[in-house]
């Protein structure tokens, strides 16, 4: 059990500083991160491009997220872990979501679970949040419906859009949700926002007055290749790096130079020397 607790998250919004949040989708990285002293770490189903290799979140499914909630929780001691509801699992219903809900903390080990949408999703937040399990928004541009928002592109710069996140941030944070991530919006609206909830919001590519900040760490950390939206920021090029070691280690094998002596084991000269006496 995380030591950071959804109220801890929540008080933040008074107390500071501001909240810090990656993803993480196996138990090396979710080591890493909790080390760091992160706060939050969101199994996201952004795996489903970065790890799955699909072309959007869509196709993820509910086993393939509790599979790797299950990893990451192995590796997490302190910080709060959240895991992604996937596209259609709590859009049926809300007795179908409260029981896929309930296996992110029952089955993986997941504090929370964080899923999409605003008006719409409220209903759905209450019946959770009712239940015992704690619930983080997501409204702006929202990955799982992107088809229908025009793609991937900034939320809210018209006046109806503005509107229409605006109410819905105030309808995920009426429903109970103990935090709410604000996704690709202006920051003056995300700013607005942040004034108007009572619950801590927390930015991805929606500016610097958020009450948090989240990215998804392959990107932060220059692994993930084939898009890097404009609000990343790269804080190392790993990629490149690990394509220079892989190389390294191609050449210095096909040339015998790996391993060594000194990377090798001695000892059994004699078992040897009886087997090449029997054969």
């Amino acid at each position: 059990m995380s030591t950071i607790t959804p109220m801890d998250i929540k008080d933040r919004k008074i107390t500071g500083p501001a909240v810090t949040m990656l993803t993480a989708y196996d138990y090396s990285f979710a080591s890493m991160i909790d080390s760091a002293g992160i706060d939050i770490i969101l199994v996201g189903d952004s795996l489903g491009m970065v790890i799955l290799g699909y072309d959007s979140t869509v196709p993820v499914t509910m086993e393939e997220m509790l599979h790797h909630c299950k990893a990451v929780s192995r590796g997490v001691k302190n910080a709060l872990l959240v895991g992604d509801m996937p596209f259609m699992s709590y859009q049926v219903s809300e007795e179908e979501a409260l029981i896929n809900a309930s296996r992110f903390l029952k089955e993986a080990g997941c504090d929370a679970v964080k899923l999409e949408g605003g008006v719409s999703v409220a209903p759905v937040i209450g019946r959770l949040v009712r239940a015992g399990i704690p619930v983080m928004g997501h409204v702006g541009l929202t990955p799982q419906t992107a088809s229908s928002l025009g793609g991937f592109k900034v939320q809210g710069r018209d006046i109806e859009r503005a509107k229409a996140i605006f109410q819905d941030a105030i309808a995920v944070a009426e429903a109970g949700a103990f935090a709410v991530v604000l996704e690709c919006i202006p920051s003056d609206l995300s700013a607005l926002i942040t004034e108007e909830v009572d619950i801590p919001t927390i930015g991805i590519g929606a500016g610097p007055r958020c009450d948090g900040q989240v990215l998804v760490t392959n990107d932060l950390l220059g692994l993930y290749e084939k898009f890097t939206p404009k609000f990343v920021r790269k804080y190392a090029d790993l990629a490149s790096e690990i394509k220079k070691a892989l190389s390294a280690f191609k050449k210095e094998v096909e040339a015998g130079d790996f391993p060594s002596l000194d990377e090798s084991f001695f000892g059994g000269e004699e078992a040897v020397r009886a087997i090449k006496a029997q054969t």
